[in-house]
Formats: structure tokens, C-alpha cells, sequence
């Protein structure tokens, strides 16, 4: 009886752990399967962050012009906006968004910060960035001594400048993290000697605060390609919810067509949501010149992401690069390429 009713319990165990999916020996093909299994169609509701900045181009002219909801159907979109990527992180890794348009840097913060529990599937602008300062300095040496501002702490261009600092070996370069809009007011009243920052702001400190550029972040990769602006979301949301990361993508990469078929409304587009979401518009040169450091597209330049990671140890803001494997699923991005006819993209070293 004894032997009979600890056989019971025993199967009844193993089938437990079978269903669970938590057998060491789980083949590939098996957890796919439990994968496929949570997916429950499209989500009633998608939470999607950006920025309201040029870099950010697709994301404004997505959710303005309809292209995220002509794709998600029935699904309801909101929208929140950021002025960095470490509180948009926040957001995400608090359950408080689903999909992120956000800096290379901090995407690669929310994958090491929620365990790999953040995929990036999506490039979105590349370039778009620009070290900014007062016209009287014209080296890196002499930086030394001033005040430089970023968007926020731990932010892509915050890890840009402190890279620069530390190879040039600069002593005594403060650095201030600001709203963007912040910089320019104080820029313009003499607080700060300059700024690391993403389009328009830059040009913005340029062309209405008679600032110059030390240098275009483009000419330190190769190519001058290095991803401003890329698209991440919770794992758990793209498992469940495949077809809605999927709707996303086909908008985003529609919006981006439009913007450049149209340039000349997509700039009108952005222009108008700067306006409606940071409480003020740029005027027509600010707005060519910014749009003419940037381009759009659905590559995320995958190949710059194991230097972007080491990029954040040689700045100080963590101690070791972390490993990336694992951290792209470009899947559903590379469904729509071939849907579409066009051809997919690359993710090496960043694939489970």
C-alpha cells in the first residue's frame, strides 16, 4: 500500500514538472511550444513610450498620423512620453509600458536591469547627436573646467560624453543632467558651457543660442552609423501579445516610408507634436537642420551594440560589459521585411 501510494505521488510529481516545462532535458522545440502556448492573440491595450524629439521621428509620426493604430485594429494605443531613457526603463520594467522607442544605451540597461526580460526588435533613427558649445571653445582640451549638459544620468549621449572624457583623459569636465529644454534655457543665460544632445536640441543651441559643434557623434563610428533611437519591449508582452509587437512594427515601418516620400510633412508632423507634447515648436531651419543629421529605418545597426555595452564600462557608468546574448528578437521585425519583400536584418551576437 505504502509502495503503491509513493508511486502515485511520484508520477503525479513528474507530471507537474512536465507540464511546468521545468524538466532539465526540455528540447528547444518544447519551449517553444510553451511560448507559443501563452501567446493569447492581440492585447486589448498597448502602452508604447518616445520622446519628443526628432530622433524619435517614427514614433511622432506613427502615433499622429495613424499608422500604429490602422494596424493594431481593435487594440487601444496609448501613448506616453519621456525626456530620457532611464525613466522610460522605469516605466517599462514597472509594468507601467509594453513598448519603448528609447536610446541604445539605456535599452541595454533595461536588459541587464530586468535579467533579459527586455528584447530589442527594432531599429528606429540613426545619428541625430551632437557635442555642442560655446563658440570660444574650439578643443576637447578645453573642456576641462566647464560644465557640460546631457538629457539624463546613464542616458546614450551621458555615456557618449563620459567616454569621450575618459579617453581624452579631460580632468575636471562637470556634468549636468538636464531636461533638454532645460539646457537650452540655461545655455542661453551662460550656466552651462555646453551639451551632448540628441536632434533638435542641438541644433536648437546652435541655431537660437549661438552655440557650436565641437563634434558630430557620427564622425566616431564607422560609416557615421550609431543607433539614437531603437525599439525594445517586455519579453512577457511579446510572448503573449506577438501579433500586437508585430501591428507596432508594420506602423512604424510604414510611418517611416511616409516620413520619407513626405519629408516635407513628416517635418510638419514633427513640428506639431514638439509643439502639442514639450509645449513648443522649432522654427524651419532648426527643424532641416536637425532632420538632415538623422535617418530613418528599421536597422538597428545590431553590430555596434557589443561596443555600445563596453562603451558604458570605459564611461564608468558600470563595472563590467554585460553579455548580450539574447537580448535581440528580430522574428517579428523580419516576418514584415519578407512580407513586404524586402530583406531582413542582422542581429549578430545579440541572438539566444
Amino acid at each position: 500500500m505504502r509502495t503503491h501510494h509513493r508511486t502515485r505521488l511520484l508520477a503525479a510529481a513528474f507530471a507537474a514538472l512536465t507540464l511546468a516545462g521545468g524538466i532539465t532535458g526540455c528540447s528547444r522545440a518544447d519551449r517553444g511550444t510553451e511560448v507559443e502556448q501563452k501567446s493569447q492573440g492581440a492585447a486589448a491595450e498597448v502602452r508604447v513610450g518616445y520622446f519628443p524629439n526628432v530622433t524619435h521621428a517614427p514614433a511622432l509620426i506613427g502615433a499622429k498620423n495613424g499608422f500604429f493604430a490602422k494596424e493594431l485594429g481593435s487594440t487601444k494605443l496609448t501613448t506616453q512620453t519621456f525626456n530620457a531613457g532611464p525613466e522610460e526603463v522605469n516605466a517599462l520594467l514597472g509594468n507601467s509600458l509594453d513598448i519603448a522607442f528609447i536610446g541604445s544605451g539605456p535599452a541595454i540597461n533595461a536588459f541587464t536591469k530586468s535579467k533579459g526580460a527586455i528584447q530589442l526588435v527594432s531599429g528606429a533613427v540613426t545619428g541625430g547627436a551632437q557635442l555642442v558649445v560655446k563658440p570660444e571653445i574650439t578643443a576637447p582640451e578645453q573642456l576641462t573646467g566647464k560644465n557640460i549638459a546631457t538629457p539624463s544620468l546613464a542616458n546614450t549621449q551621458d555615456v557618449a560624453l563620459k567616454k569621450f572624457i575618459a579617453e581624452k583623459k579631460l580632468p575636471d569636465v562637470k556634468i549636468t543632467n538636464l531636461d533638454n529644454p532645460k539646457t537650452f534655457d540655461a545655455f542661453k543665460k551662460g550656466e552651462l558651457d555646453g551639451g551632448w544632445l540628441p536632434e533638435p536640441w542641438s541644433s536648437r543651441l546652435v541655431l537660437d543660442a549661438g552655440a557650436k559643434v565641437l563634434l558630430d557623434e557620427k564622425t566616431l563610428w564607422p560609416e557615421g552609423k550609431f543607433p539614437t533611437t531603437v525599439v525594445i519591449v517586455r519579453s512577457e508582452f511579446l510572448q503573449q501579445h506577438p501579433e500586437t509587437v508585430t501591428a507596432i512594427l508594420k506602423g512604424e515601418l510604414a510611418a517611416i516610408e511616409w516620413a520619407k516620400a513626405n519629408p516635407a510633412e513628416a517635418k510638419k508632423v514633427v513640428n506639431g507634436e514638439l509643439k502639442a507634447l514639450a509645449g513648443s515648436t522649432i522654427s524651419e531651419a532648426v527643424l532641416d537642420r536637425a532632420f538632415s543629421g538623422i535617418e530613418l529605418g528599421i536597422d538597428p545597426v545590431a553590430s555596434t551594440f557589443s561596443q555600445l555595452a563596453q562603451d558604458s564600462v570605459t564611461a564608468g557608468v558600470v563595472k563590467s560589459a554585460v553579455d548580450l546574448k539574447g537580448f535581440a528578437d528580430f522574428g517579428p521585425l523580419n516576418a514584415v521585411l519578407k512580407e513586404q519583400g524586402k530583406p531582413g536584418v542582422d542581429a549578430p551576437g545579440l541572438t539566444k
